[in-house]
This record gives C-alpha cells, structure tokens and sequence, in this order.
C-alpha cells in the first residue's frame, strides 16, 4: 500500500514492513516472520521493481517477527542488512535481545512461548548502525537510538520527508500515537524516554511495527 511517492506499507499478518522507493534502489524496514520474503519480493515485482532493487534492509531490533526474514532476502536479492551493535549480536546468534523484566510465571511463561514462535535463523548483520548516524536514504536517514522494548532498538528518522520509521518504540491505534509499553517491554524508563524523544521530533507520519500509519502525527502523541 503506497503512502507517500518514496514509502509503502507492506502487511505481513501480525507486523509491518515499509519499502522506501527511490531510483536509485529500494531499503526494507524490518522483514517480519521466517518466510514473508516471498510475499515482500512478490510486493517489490508488483511495484514494476526487481527484487535485485533492494539495496538496503533495516532492522529496528531483532526480534523474530521484525528481523526473521532478513537472511533469506539477502541471499535472494543481495541486499545489505543494517542493525545495532547488540542487535546485530543476538541477530548472530538467532536469540530474542532481552529477557522479560518480570517476577509473574504466567509472563514469564507467555515470554517463552511467544519466544518459541518467533524463532528465526542466525542472521549475520553487514553494517552496524548507531545514533546520529545518517543513511543515504531518503535525502538522509537518521539512525535514532530508542531502547526500551529491546536494549538496542533504533527507530529511522527523514528530517526531509518528516517520516518516523519506529518499530516497536511506539504503537498507534484509531489515529493516535501511544507509548509501546508490554510485558515485553526490557526496560519501561528507557521506553517512556525514548517515547519523548520521538515526539520532539514532531513527525509528520509515523510508521510503526503493530498498528496503523499515522498521517499528520505531530500533534496525535499520547504520552
């Protein structure tokens, strides 16, 4: 589903990933569960683009159902895989990034189900990402540290396009924008500060892992 000329949603049952089109070549925001590359190359042919088009696949943390198809598309299209430093560590070894912060069995127990369901391959990362840095994406993506759902979560900023790629730092619903905390939230402080960071940047449009895309969302953050 296009959004804007440059950016598109695309479903993967239970997450997004967004397809950032340029000339010059195409980037993937995280790549949902083991086997959705399939329906994203068939997404990128459908857009009149060749699956040799994707240059870059970012990941905003390594959770199975936001990094589980990156290594299979890498190898199908040659694309580079961009991840943080712990990220990418847990990526490599094809682990969850963080253990639930929580004394509850019955949490403890949802983690560890949950956990099982979205495994995905060990997926070595080529590029390692960090705060401040900028992509040449989008006339200059930002790499914004946003810990707290997982230790290293980054989100990816367009000062340009005024466009938030998030993750899973934030969720929207019915149009708003709301902080992200769950039982699987790592850490709530470093999640509520990461929430204000982003909305200081009053974004134009917000993309999000689980939720709807939020246009003119400057002013729709629930903190």
């Amino acid at each position: 589903m296009q959004i804007t000329p440059n950016l598109h949603l695309i479903p993967l049952s239970i997450v997004n990933a967004f397809l950032i089109v340029e000339e010059n070549g195409l980037t993937l925001i995280d790549t949902g569960l083991p086997k959705n590359e399939k329906k994203i190359l068939k997404y990128i042919e459908d857009i009149g683009r060749k699956p040799n088009d994707l240059k870059y696949i970012l990941i905003t943390h390594a959770d199975g159902d936001h990094i589980g198809s990156a290594k299979a598309l890498r190898e199908l299209t040659g694309a580079k895989i961009y991840a943080s430093k712990f990220e990418a560590e847990c990526a490599a070894k094809g682990t969850p990034p963080r253990e639930p912060k929580t004394s509850n069995p019955l949490l403890k127990l949802l983690f560890s189900l949950t956990a099982k369901m979205f495994v995905y391959p060990p997926t070595l990362v080529d590029e390692i990402v960090k705060d401040g840095d900028v992509l040449p994406i989008l006339g200059g993506l930002r790499v914004i540290s946003t810990p707290g759902h997982t230790p290293d979560h980054v989100s990816y900023f367009s000062p340009s396009h005024n466009i938030l790629l998030a993750g899973d730092s934030l969720r929207t619903s019915k149009d708003q924008v709301y902080n992200a905390t769950t039982p699987f939230t790592w850490d709530e402080a470093k999640q509520n500060n990461s929430v204000r960071l982003q909305a200081e940047l009053k974004p134009e449009i917000v993309c999000v892992g689980h939720g709807n895309v939020v246009k003119d969302a400057a002013n729709k953050f629930k903190l």
